[in-house]
Parts: C-alpha cells; sequence; structure tokens
C-alpha cells in the first residue's frame, strides 16, 4: 500500500483534501460508465462485466499500487485481446487467462522487473496501440450502423464483408449513431456543458430518446442483453485444470505485458501532470492483484487508464481517495440506477468507441514519427503496426521488440571501434613513463566500446590479422565497459592464435568487473599474470628493458 502510504505522510488524507478528492472520484466514476460497458461489449462479455471491473479492479489498484491518482479498470488497448481469447476459449477461459495475468503481474513487480517494461521502443508502443486503434474501429461499425453480423476470421476479411454490406445500414441506428458521435465531440465546447464528460452527454440523450421513441430495430443493452443486474456478482471460482492453464500460457501473457505497459505509461504520464514519482513495481503489484481477483467476481482485465487518470487529476484528485470514490460511485449506480440501462442504444456505445479510438491511435503522432525518425524506427513501427491489424497482437509486439534488440545491437556493434594507436598518440603518455617512443617491435590496440557478442567478429578480425608480427602485442581495455562470454571466447581465442605466432600478449586498465571476468574465464592465466598491468606504461616497462618470450597458458 505504498500509494497510500506516500499520500498519508505528504498529508494528503487530511480532511481539507477529503472534497476535491471525493467530487473527483464521482466525475471519474460517471465518465467512467459507459467506457466500462463499451470496453466490455466490444470484449465479448456483458456490459455490467465492465462495471464489475471498474468497481473492483479500481478499488484494488488505488490500495495496493504504486501511483496516487492512479484509475483502474477496463480499457481499449484490451479489447483485441480479450475478444479473441473469449472467442477460442469462451468466458471462463478468458477469467481463468486474467488471473494468470495476474499472477504473472504479481511476480514482475515482487522481483522488481517494473523498469524492464519501460525499456520497450516507443516505435513498438506506437504500433500496436495504432493497430489496436483501428481494429477497435472497424470492430464497431456493425453496432455503429445497425450491420447485419459478419463471420470474417481475419481482419481483412472482416473488413471487405462489412463493406458489402454498408448498403444494409439501418438508418435510425445510423442517425443515433452520429448524434452521438457529435455529442461526443462537440458537448465539451457547448456552453454549461463544458465540464460535462462527452461520452456520459451522449449516453444519455441518446437512450432518452430510444426510451421515447422506441425505433424499431435499434439494437439496446436490453434487447442484447437483458439489461444490466442490480448489485454485484457472486464470488464464483472458475474451474481450473493445468491442460486448460497450458492452453491459456500465451494469451495470459499477452494481458499481462500489454497491461503492464499501459499502466505503466499512466502512471508516467500522471507523473508529468503531477509532479510526483510512482513506484513501477508497486504498481504492478497493485495491478497483479487486480486481475487475479477481479475475475473471481465477474470481471475482466484492469489496468491503468490513461484518459481517466487524467481526468481524476484535472478535477483535483491528489490522493488513493478518488479512485475508491470512483469505484464507490459506480457501485451505487449499479445498485440503484440499473434497470435504466436497458434502453442505452448499442449504436451510442459504439460512437463513444470510435473516439476511443482515434485517440488510442494517436494519428498525429504515427504520422509524425513516419516523416521524421529514422528509417528503421519507421520500419519497425510500420512492421509492428501490420502484424498488429493482420495477424496478431502478441506477435507483432514481440517481433517488434525482436526487430528493435537486432537493431539496436546492430549499432552497438558498428560503434565497438579497434584500432592499432599509432606512436604519435601516445607521445604524451610516453614521457610520463620516461620514454620517447615505442620500443621496437611493440604493436599497441584500444577497443572502444563493450565487447560483447555482436561486436566479436570485429575485434577478431581487427586482432587477428595484424599486418607484421610484432614481439609485443599490448590491448588496451580502458575503454571497455563490458564482456559478455562470446566476447570473452573470442578475445581467448585471439590471444592462443597470437601465441601461436610468437607475439606476446599484455592486457591493460580493464576496469574492476571486466577484470574479474577476465580472471574468472581463466584469460589472465592464459598471458600470465605477469603480463596484465593496470597501468599502460608499467606494460611497456619490462618489455623496453628486456627482451620478452610468448605469453604461456
Amino acid at each position: 500500500m505504498i500509494a497510500v502510504r506516500e499520500a498519508w505522510k505528504a498529508g494528503l488524507l487530511g480532511r481539507k483534501h477529503w472534497l476535491n478528492n471525493l467530487v473527483s472520484g464521482i466525475i471519474v466514476g460517471i465518465v467512467a460508465l459507459p467506457l466500462a460497458m463499451a470496453f466490455a461489449m466490444a470484449s465479448g462479455v456483458k456490459p455490467e462485466q465492465g462495471i464489475y471491473t471498474a468497481i473492483i479492479g479500481g478499488v484494488l489498484v488505488s490500495l495496493f499500487g504504486g501511483s496516487r491518482v492512479q484509475i483502474a479498470g477496463p480499457t481499449g488497448a484490451f479489447i483485441v485481446i480479450l475478444a479473441s481469447i473469449t472467442a477460442e476459449h469462451g468466458i471462463a477461459g478468458m477469467q481463468i487467462a486474467t488471473m494468470m495475468a495476474g499472477v504473472m503481474l504479481l511476480l514482475l513487480g515482487i522481483t522488481r522487473l517494473g523498469s524492464v517494461i519501460k525499456f520497450i521502443p516507443a516505435p513498438v508502443i506506437v504500433g500496436f496501440t495504432a493497430g489496436i486503434g483501428v481494429i477497435i474501429w472497424v470492430g464497431q461499425w456493425q453496432d455503429f450502423f445497425g450491420l447485419p453480423r459478419v463471420d470474417g476470421e481475419h481482419f481483412h476479411e472482416k473488413v471487405w464483408q462489412l463493406l458489402q454490406a454498408l448498403p444494409q445500414l439501418h438508418p435510425a441506428t445510423t442517425l443515433l449513431a452520429l448524434l452521438s458521435l457529435s455529442l461526443v465531440l462537440l458537448a465539451p465546447t457547448l456552453p454549461g456543458l463544458k465540464r460535462v464528460p462527452g461520452p456520459l452527454v451522449a449516453m444519455l440523450l441518446v437512450t432518452l430518446i430510444q426510451a421515447l421513441f422506441h425505433f424499431d430495430g435499434v439494437a439496446t443493452i436490453g434487447s442484447a442483453f437483458g439489461g444490466i443486474p442490480q448489485g454485484l456478482p457472486d464470488f464464483a471460482l472458475p474451474e481450473v485444470s493445468l491442460p486448460r492453464v497450458i492452453e491459456l500460457i500465451g494469451p495470459a501473457f499477452a494481458i499481462a505485458m500489454l497491461g503492464a505497459i499501459e499502466s505503466l505509461l499512466s502512471a508516467v504520464v500522471a507523473d508529468g501532470m503531477t509532479a510526483t514519482k510512482h513506484d513501477s513495481n508497486q504498481e504492478l503489484v497493485g495491478q497483479g492483484i487486480a486481475n487475479l481477483l477481479t475475475p473471481l467476481f465477474g470481471g475482466i482485465a484492469a489496468t491503468g487508464a490513461i484518459a481517466r487518470t487524467a481526468t481524476n487529476i484535472r478535477n483535483g484528485g491528489t490522493s488513493p481517495l478518488a479512485g475508491i470514490m470512483h469505484a464507490l460511485t459506480l457501485l451505487l449506480i449499479i445498485l440503484f440506477l440499473a434497470p435504466l440501462a436497458s434502453d442505452i442504444p448499442l449504436c451510442a456505445l459504439a460512437a463513444i468507441l470510435f473516439v476511443v479510438a482515434y485517440n488510442m491511435s494517436e494519428l498525429r503522432h504515427f504520422k509524425r514519427m513516419v516523416l521524421r525518425a529514422p528509417r528503421a524506427d519507421v520500419a519497425i513501427l510500420l512492421i509492428t503496426f501490420g502484424l498488429t491489424v493482420f495477424s496478431d497482437l502478441v506477435v507483432a509486439v514481440n517481433i517488434g521488440v525482436i526487430l528493435a534488440m537486432l537493431h539496436f545491437m546492430r549499432r552497438m556493434a558498428a560503434s565497438v571501434e579497434v584500432q592499432q594507436v599509432v606512436e604519435q598518440e601516445l607521445e604524451a603518455e610516453l614521457r610520463v613513463g620516461g620514454q620517447s617512443r615505442l620500443p621496437a617491435g611493440v604493436l599497441v590496440y584500444t577497443i572502444e566500446g563493450p565487447l560483447f557478442f555482436a561486436a566479436a567478429e570485429t575485434f577478431e578480425r581487427a586482432l587477428a590479422q595484424t599486418h607484421t608480427d610484432p614481439r609485443l602485442l599490448v590491448i588496451r581495455l580502458n575503454r571497455v565497459p563490458f564482456m559478455d562470454i562470446t566476447g570473452l571466447q573470442t578475445l581467448e581465442e585471439v590471444i592462443q592464435q597470437l601465441h601461436k605466432r610468437k607475439i606476446v600478449v599484455k592486457l591493460c586498465e580493464a576496469n574492476r568487473k571486466v577484470l574479474a571476468k577476465l580472471d574468472k574465464v581463466g584469460i589472465l592465466h592464459l598471458i600470465g599474470a605477469e603480463h596484465y598491468h593496470a597501468d599502460f606504461n608499467a606494460a611497456l616497462g619490462p618489455f623496453a628493458a628486456s627482451e620478452p618470450t610468448p605469453g604461456h597458458g
């Protein structure tokens, strides 16, 4: 409960802060209502399950998370994953996968791996979030236009069938959807409505119109789901078996990774708005607890919601009290106002998701990155985007990260330089050691950069192919921050080859960690302890005084 403790230490739980946090929590709860229902339905479950998620997940993340102002619940990022899991494994399978993801998130937080998530490159994040936005947008055409159901398995098949079905759109549904979309976009600009959330205005007004006129053929929550039950569901443990767990490891990992990325991004945004610092590991613990327990009460996957967290901050939320009040507001709504939800048209929720999809796509940022980023980053962005839309989100993220890693390693390997140091460059150092020039038959090489597996070939090619065989080869390691086992093995092989050519090899100036590794793998024994020196001039001194013999191993 780090966030609660930090809020207490900062005095934010005092009575003078109650009002602004309570008001902010109520506003965020009202904002969350249409979003929670829309996200749940788009994920293939009932609308009330989204509300349960916002209530239970919201309270748990507020209590056990690592950010004072984080608001958690169902989000648009999960729609694609959860819908595919629900279609293939059913609701029970989706809930088991969510609980497994909760365990994974807990382990990530407990083992303090929260910071690792931050290393996922920006092109990968922008690519898959934009891809999710496109999938959500296309996935809502059916409800937005009142189209007949299509059965395409792949994205391009669905798009083609939806385009063919467009002439069959339902006029009343489409008009209500367009009105909803206009209200979502324009309500904040209208006098008197600037502080009222656009999605709430759209949902209430369009629901009122449908309740008054009962347009034939307009799908509503009542006609599609039989309405929303009052109260919270009973505790229910899904039937878990080892084969089922093994089958759901992949989907669970996808939920965990996306939940971690989304929640930590939201926490970073909150830090920027509040000038605070979240605890990434504790945030993952809170998200893990929420995803482990929420499915036991009928909920789905939850994570930090960037838009709702920002709304909380803008309306004065400063402590976990606001997140708890947001959940309590939704609880009161479902306890006392649930019957009124039967007339909510699905097209109104589809219009809300249209706007969510556009915001998720970050179209301007996507376009700017395509135009301004280096070509390799643009390629990673477009590949991740394309795979997200046309293949699978998990595949897209994995391949995007792998490509980014390969590109990074290629650049790192290219930055490693292994070169001979000419005598003129050593004049100052030689004078310090009381020498005017390099001893005859001595070559000095320096390595600049990490000697790891991707740079091993560069190193081997540079050192093993000296044009003339010197009597002594000095390798300076003062600019090598680290070595991995491949680099160490390559160094060992090169030294052995040089020894066969009767060349003495000396190493010098390694940092403490590199020196420990050289000792551990036996390279110091290979060259002889007398052939390692902490100082460059010390490496030259004995050789200048006498004719050395090749190293031994």
